[in-house]
């Protein structure tokens, strides 16, 4: 007999493709261990979502993924993150982790628009890779604003500032940045929490439209948010991972006790 849990396991990976893999992830800020033996996958061009109490461990992971803690001393990787079909260890001293921030995209919780034009804050990475050629980059920024859905309200204003935009706009300038890199995976660390309810659709709104292309982690307090647009959902607690399901079971019919308690509102 099939051991259930192998079953399970193949299903999920022949049924949708697994684009990365946390297997045994810890991590550490010199001696304090803020991930504990992390197990996750992201299925590819899926959003997953990321849930917890402050300080459970979430932001921490995503910035495992692309390699943001190597900017600061005193840090420790245990552990894989593997990035499908390649096979590469994302967390391997060996990998650059400037290739890897390429690859793994990260949106932060505030826009960060850089003190120069619409147009050169697109295509700051496109520069940072090394293309010169400059009717690439106008294609590249074009089509990365396009996919930001920003395109028809900036495209009669490139070369003025980008601090001009509203801060909507401003996060919508910063996913473009990102996009214009062709990453292969997109990583969202709280993106609408300091924007109004228009600009936090329109973000939403523009993520559901790139999971088509694009394999996305969101990092979100706003549990209704993740219930609106993610398709997996996983719950950390105390820089550990309690579960990972599909979303609508994660919200109406969790595995484990002390998910239901955080989801109902019992603590955090």
């Amino acid at each position: 007999m099939m051991d259930s849990t192998l079953e399970k396991k193949e299903l999920v990976s022949f049924a949708e493709r697994v684009k990365a893999e946390a297997k045994n992830l810890s991590f550490y800020y010199g001696s304090k261990q803020a991930l504990k033996n992390v197990n996750l996958q992201f299925i590819e061009k899926k959003i997953t979502a990321i849930i917890g109490p402050s300080g459970c461990g979430k932001s921490t992971l995503l910035r495992c993924m692309n390699r943001i803690h190597d900017l600061y001393p005193g840090i420790r990787y245990e552990g894989e993150i593997i990035m499908y079909p390649s096979g590469i260890n994302i967390v391997s001293p060996k990998v650059d982790p400037l290739e890897m921030r390429m690859r793994v995209g990260m949106v932060f919780q505030k826009p960060t628009v850089f003190p120069k034009s619409i147009f050169e804050n697109v295509a700051f990475g496109l520069k940072l890779q090394g293309e010169k050629n400059k009717q690439v980059i106008e294609e590249r920024v074009e089509k990365a604003l396009r996919m930001a859905f920003l395109w028809d309200e900036v495209k009669d204003r490139l070369k003025k500032p980008a601090l001009d935009l509203s801060g909507g706009q401003q996060q919508r300038l910063c996913i473009a940045r990102v996009l214009a890199t062709t990453p292969e995976i997109l990583l969202f660390d709280e993106p609408t929490s300091a924007l109004d309810p228009l600009a936090t659709a329109r973000i939403e709104e523009l993520i559901v439209e790139l999971k088509e292309k694009i394999t996305i982690v969101i990092v979100t307090h706003n549990m209704q948010q993740a219930a609106r647009i993610s398709d997996y959902t996983a719950f950390m607690y105390l820089g550990e991972l309690i579960e990972c399901d599909k979303t609508i079971k994660i919200f109406q019919n969790p595995s484990e006790k002390l998910t239901e308690d955080y989801i109902t509102g019992n603590f955090g």
